[in-house]
Parts: structure tokens; sequence; C-alpha cells
């Protein structure tokens, strides 16, 4: 059996790495976290329970009707935000389940939306405004953009296709009214005994 000249220096490269990233030491979490903590805080006039109505357009062009639903709550002490969307058919159906967190890097400085929808998952980059945020998902030669206002009790989220020389095309848009409170998802934890 033939061995690369070099094999044992590869084989050895971690080890030497190893010590000088245990003297560096690892983040204080509770710096961490206070930190996530605070970046999320800016979103919890998103907390609660909303319902209203949202259409998008199907690829027929015609545009679907449905009841849509939130439910948004912070947890892990307040580190990041978890949220669930239901919409139904006129019949009272699931015809729309998502759900998604929110959470904040200290590292990057970048809130991030990681989001399962309709058999899709993914990691997008959400951007916090005074009164809401922006949330865009890359879709090959255009861009899913997501502009969410919320104030007054009530959340307007619009979305648009965005492509390059072209004029944005209009796709969906919700408009919920805050119905209360919610515990969820913190509440209900297993207790010790």
């Amino acid at each position: 059996m033939s061995r690369h000249p070099l094999m044992p220096l590869a084989l050895l490269l971690p080890l030497a790495a190893a010590p000088t990233a245990r003297a560096q030491g690892r983040p204080d979490p509770a710096k961490l976290i206070a930190a996530q903590q605070e970046a999320l805080a800016k979103l919890a006039f998103m907390d609660g329970v909303w319902r209203g109505t949202a259409w998008s357009l199907l690829p027929s062009g015609e545009k679907h009707t449905i009841t849509q639903t939130e439910r948004i709550g912070p947890f892990l002490d307040g580190s990041i935000k978890v949220i669930e969307g239901r919409g139904y058919d006129s019949a009272g159906k699931v015809t729309f389940n998502a759900f998604g967190t929110v959470s904040y890097s200290p590292a990057t400085k970048a809130y991030t939306l990681h989001s399962h929808a309709m058999g899709s998952v993914g990691d997008y980059a959400l951007t916090p405004m005074t009164e809401g945020f922006t949330w865009e998902i890359p879709a090959g030669p255009m861009t899913l953009r997501y502009t969410a206002t919320i104030k007054g009790g009530t959340w307007l989220e619009v979305g648009d296709r965005i492509q390059a020389g072209k004029e944005p095309v209009r796709f969906f848009e919700m408009t919920l009214k805050r119905v209360g409170d919610t515990a969820w998802p913190a509440a209900g934890a297993v207790p010790p005994k």
C-alpha cells in the first residue's frame, strides 16, 4: 500500500490547531444569549395571535384567497422567535401550514428566518424595520421579497417578484388583525417531576 508523503503532516495539523482554539476560549454563552435577546426584543411587535385574509396569485393568474392565522412567541428565554402560519379554505380545511424561527447571530450581526413551508426548507436574510421587517428568497433570475408592516394591531405583508429591468409583480398580500396574546411556544414545558 503506498502512502502520500504529506499524509502524516496532514493528520497532525488538526491536533496542532486544537490548543490554539482552546487557548482563545469559547465565547461566553451568557453574552451571546444576551445579544440574541436584545436583537429579538426589536421584533416583539410580532408576538401574539393574528388572523385575517391572505391572497396569492396561482400560476394560472387566478387570485386564491384564504383565512390566514399566525401565532408567534419567544423561545429559549427570548433568544429566538417561533412562528407558525396556517391558511384555511372556506370550508375550514388547512391548505397552507408553515413553521419558522427567527434568530440572530452575534458573530455576523445578522437575522435569519429558518422556514419550513409546502415541502420546502430554507434560511433567508431577515431585516428588521421600525414597524416591520423584510425577508427575501433568491429564486434564480428573480428575488421574492416579502415586506411586512405591523402597527396599530394590523399586520400588512406583501410579496413581490423582483427581476432586474422589470417592474415588481405583486403575487401575495395578507392583512391580519391581532387577536390577542399567546403563551406559545414556551408554555407547557415538561417539568422535571
